[in-house]
């Protein structure tokens, strides 16, 4: 049978191409997919052709392994339902409705350690977030949210409207979160936020400095602006926390380290999914947080933040629309027939 898949061949292009799958070997599944979501804030670096050269896209996943060079497949957030099993395998897995952190594609062939069996209770649009609400806890772990806090979350895409969400749940003191776009920013209010602000208002920015007193506790940075990190330096007290979760791939800026960053003994935290901090690693592992993360799906229910459901042969039309016009995308998803 042929699989339908996505391929990045230049900046700014992607394709459709037909590839033979060849049957399962014994120790080796398929998969029909679903729906596979479209990560902007990574894939849009693959799309613009942003990627460090001669980085794999992801040393700890099987699927992502390739350097960034074009031709390249990317996606790491794929539902589907098992349809083929290798005749080595229990052939209970037939069936069985899986997450895997797979490139966008109709089909595709993997092993049962790539694949995570979706709970009974979840959707499968609800499932295709497991990654980005992975990363939302993950941020919080390496974060460390305390009681009477004053936390700031730059940047209201998913992730961080994922993260906002979780930390709505804490006794923090304040909770602001900071995006350019309004439609974010009512999104923030609605998962429980209670101060957002626009950054590129000098107004609000001033208030939001009055109202963090002697600045935030702790600050996350995931807008994937570079130049987003002075406004979190900016932001701080003493001895506070920046956690960064962006990915900001090739692009670089300076950044203000002779200042506040200096005598306010700031703690600059980076953090990435692919690993847990050393410190959490004797308790946690990724079992756990896996766990943890389809509990609060189950909360959060983030299906709801689905803007554009389109079909893989659209995929020119709304990488165009989220590299021209982000303000009119949150999330948009793949549907297969």
């Amino acid at each position: 049978m042929k699989a339908r898949q996505l391929w990045f061949t230049k900046a700014h292009q992607v394709e459709i191409r037909e590839q033979a799958l060849p049957a399962p070997t014994p120790s080796q599944i398929r998969v029909k997919s679903t729906c596979s979501a479209i990560s902007a804030g990574t894939e849009m670096l693959v799309y613009r052709g942003q990627i460090p050269e001669g980085m794999a896209l992801d040393a700890t996943l099987a699927s992502l392994q390739q350097h960034s060079t074009y031709p390249l497949q990317y996606g790491y957030a794929c539902v589907g339902e098992v349809d083929q099993v290798g005749a080595g395998l229990d052939a209970q897995w037939l069936g069985k409705r899986v997450f895997a952190f797979q490139p966008h594609a109709s089909h595709f062939i993997t092993t049962p350690e790539q694949l995570l069996v979706l709970p009974d209770d979840i959707t499968a649009e609800a499932a295709v977030f497991l990654a980005n609400m992975e990363t939302a806890v993950n941020l919080v772990l390496d974060g460390s949210p305390a009681l009477g806090e004053r936390v700031v979350v730059l940047g209201q895409g998913i992730v961080g409207l994922l993260l906002s969400s979780l930390l709505a749940q804490f006794p923090l003191s304040q909770l602001h979160a900071l995006d350019g776009i309004a439609g974010r920013r009512e999104q923030a209010l609605s998962l429980g936020v209670k101060g957002v602000h626009d950054p590129g208002s000098d107004a609000q920015l001033a208030l939001l400095e009055k109202d963090l007193l002697n600045g935030a506790d702790l600050v996350y940075e995931l807008s994937g602006v570079p130049q987003a990190l002075n406004l979190a330096i900016r932001l701080c007290g003493f001895s506070s926390r920046v956690v960064i979760g962006s990915w900001y791939g090739s692009k670089t800026a300076s950044i203000e380290l002779g200042g506040n960053a200096h005598r306010n003994r700031i703690h600059l935290i980076s953090s990435q999914v692919s690993s847990i901090a050393p410190e959490l690693s004797g308790r946690w592992d990724k079992s756990r947080r896996f766990q943890l993360a389809w509990d609060m799906i189950r909360q959060v229910q983030p299906q709801s933040l689905i803007t554009h459901r389109q079909t893989l042969e659209q995929a020119d039309s709304i990488y165009a629309l989220l590299h021209q016009t982000p303000d009119a995308v949150l999330q948009a998803v793949f549907i297969y027939e």
